[in-house]
């Protein structure tokens, strides 16, 4: 896997009321699940809310060969969709549906 980093920047949506079960959740994230996504090179991996509109956006940081499919693959990924599929909106795998964003303006 390359050592060198990109940026990666999506946006997903919670269900109406489940802002606070989202959180508790994430706060209380699976250690297995912190190791694959590590493993993965994803760091520094920050997701945010706009209260609004209950649209997720998350941003982070993999390296510039990271195969997303490979991730969506694993056996504790799909567990997790699963458990996060009754507060999200998700395909019918389960997997939350996200809209990659175009990186329009950097300032280092």
């Amino acid at each position: 896997m390359s050592t060198a980093l990109k940026t990666v920047a999506f946006k997903m949506r919670i269900n109406e009321g489940a802002q606070a079960e989202y959180k508790k959740r994430h706060d209380e994230i699976w250690p297995e699940l912190s190791t694959l996504l590590k493993d993965a090179g994803i760091c520094e991996y920050r997701i945010f809310l706009d209260e609004q509109t209950r649209i997720l956006f998350a941003i982070m940081q993999c390296p510039v060969d990271f195969d997303g499919d490979k991730l969506a693959a694993q056996p504790v990924m799909k567990k997790w969709w699963d458990f996060m599929a009754d507060i999200m909106e998700v395909h019918d795998t389960n997997e939350p549906i996200s809209h990659p964003l175009t990186d329009m303006f950097y300032m280092p």
